[in-house]
């Protein structure tokens, strides 16, 4: 059974987040100068001194370069967790906490790399920032990675009998919300029509079921709640934050769509949180492939196993052209990572942070005070968030 236990629970707080936005192609900048800027956003919106930030954490470029870069003149500690981002949000948090620091600067860099675009693996200067890879290395066919989610989308549509529409779907709702966000890498209107018009990639999942390759970064402040209400933005708390894996956390080893760590955060976070999906305002499932999304509709609690597709089709509001579910609750407002960008998360909680401080602009939603968000994928990277003002 999940443990109830969360003595860190409001006791932490996201006392600011910044963005530089995103693009879909290769910048004349490095990975740390896109980092650099965001974190210098977030300090200055945060309303501290570099010299109060005595915790970092962030995975490329380390926390070192980070420190030295930013003249931060000292830490207490510091820390490079996996990605996705909630991962980092959990792991400050617990530092914080614990003692170990009082304020801690998260960031992210999303980088066009070499395993995540072809005109990267041709840039000699890219494909050294991949960290491990210095030449292509494909391997022989296997399920691992991205091929995995083909496999089990594949299993999908068969063991449920629905097809590539309900997919689309997902794209399509990440699209038009991407339309209102000025940092977003795509904008453009897409339909029914061009999502099934789309480059297959690997059956059945198409261009458009797969998140973008950006340059970008994103920038957090974490704090204890005490100190972030001192603060120039309104606090936003964590109310839990789950890491969840299953046994069989490889995508060849996985036992079934209905057993992998979607459902072990799911459990664990209805054990440790205080509010659940009739209590929400903002929900952000991780979208890096469609049927990602479609899996965490369903191991949530919104509908029944195989009913993602026809979930969203009765929740989609005609005027706007979107999913609201309940005719209120917006889904991935920023456009997620098919449409915004792969952030490999940060998006989705950098844009649950504005929407719940009243700074998302155009597509703010009106009086968020709380956000459930369910991030990563099937194998080793579930992950759950639940946040709200403080």
């Amino acid at each position: 059974m999940p443990d109830s236990r969360n003595p860190m629970k409001d006791r932490v707080a996201i006392a600011g987040a910044s963005t530089t936005g995103f693009i879909a192609k290769n910048l004349e900048r490095s990975q740390t100068s896109l980092a650099a800027e965001a974190c210098v956003d977030v300090i200055r919106k945060s309303g501290i001194d570099r010299s109060e930030i005595d915790g970092i954490c962030g995975s490329y470029p380390t926390a070192a370069v980070m420190q030295s870069t930013l003249g931060i003149p000292e830490l207490t500690w510091s820390g490079n967790p996996f990605i996705p981002l909630v991962d980092h949000i959990a792991t400050a948090a617990a530092a914080i906490h614990a003692g170990l620091c009082n304020v801690v600067l998260v960031y992210h860099a999303a980088y066009r790399v070499s395993w995540n675009t072809g005109s990267a693996l041709k840039d000699p200067f890219r494909r050294i920032s991949t960290p491990g890879l210095s030449d292509p290395h494909p391997g022989p066919e296997t399920m691992a990675s991205s091929a995995g989610y083909t496999g089990w989308a594949s299993r999908y549509m068969h063991e449920y009998g629905v097809s590539r529409e309900d997919f689309g779907l997902v794209a399509m709702n990440s699209r038009r919300n991407a339309a209102q966000n000025p940092g977003a890498a795509l904008r453009e209107p897409m339909t029914m029509d061009d999502y099934l018009a789309a480059r297959m990639i690997r059956w059945p999942l198409c261009l458009l079921d797969m998140d973008v390759a950006v340059d970008g970064a994103d920038a957090f402040i974490l704090t204890t709640a005490d100190r972030a209400r001192d603060l120039p933005l309104p606090p936003v708390l964590i109310n839990a934050a789950v890491l969840g894996q299953d046994r069989h956390n490889e995508e060849d080893q996985t036992v079934s769509l209905r057993q992998h760590g979607q459902q072990v955060v799911i459990e664990t976070l209805k054990a440790k949180g205080d509010f659940w999906l009739d209590d929400i305002d903002l929900y952000y499932p991780y979208d890096g492939f469609t049927p990602i999304t479609l899996n965490w509709i369903e191991n949530a609690g919104w509908c029944e196993p195989g009913m993602g597709g026809k979930f969203l089709r009765e929740h989609w509001d005609d005027a706007s052209s979107r999913v609201l579910i309940n005719g209120r609750i917006p889904m991935n407002t920023h456009g997620g990572s098919l449409s915004e960008g792969g952030t490999q998360g940060s998006g989705h909680i950098r844009e649950a942070v504005h929407q719940l401080q009243g700074l998302a602009g155009d597509r703010q939603v009106a009086g968020a005070r709380r956000a459930l968000l369910t991030i990563g994928g099937f194998f080793f990277n579930a992950q759950g968030l639940m946040l709200h003002t403080g």
